[in-house]
């Protein structure tokens, strides 16, 4: 038996903040961009993982009204699961995530169980880890 992780989802007050932040801070590829119902929701993805996907979405899509409401005050509390990327470059990254404007929570810095890793926070609130790879 095979398994993999199709895709993730970060709920975001403003899909276009929040992709000018994975796009173009992060360096994430657009997938798709659907719009039903009143609200939208924006796909992206890597080229090193084409089948894994992150969804950002607004609190109410697809959701019922007070279900909503409960995630947006959760989103606005800043207390919603963080996000994890890992990339060759970490320093550079950093740079290049610091200089779009985002806020900074943690400059790179070696953790005690051994990664190296920083932290942001997107145009939302989420908190967003950034891991150096492993050297091999």
């Amino acid at each position: 038996m095979t398994i993999a992780l199709q895709y993730t989802n970060i709920t975001v007050n403003d899909p276009d903040e929040a992709l000018a932040f994975y796009r173009d801070a992060l360096g994430l590829e657009l997938r798709n961009d659907v719009a039903q119902g009143g609200f939208r929701w924006v796909t992206l993805g890597t080229p090193s993982q084409p089948g894994l996907e992150i969804v950002l979405a607004e609190p109410h899509a697809g959701r019922s009204q007070s279900d909503g409401d409960m995630l947006q005050e959760l989103l606005t509390k800043g207390v919603l699961h963080n996000i994890v990327f890992r990339v060759d470059d970490l320093d550079a990254t950093f740079e290049k995530v610091r200089a779009s404007g985002a806020e900074v929570l943690q400059e790179p810095i070696e953790q005690p169980w051994g990664q190296r890793d920083c932290a942001f926070r997107d145009p939302s609130g989420n908190m967003v880890r950034i891991a150096q790879a492993p050297s091999a």
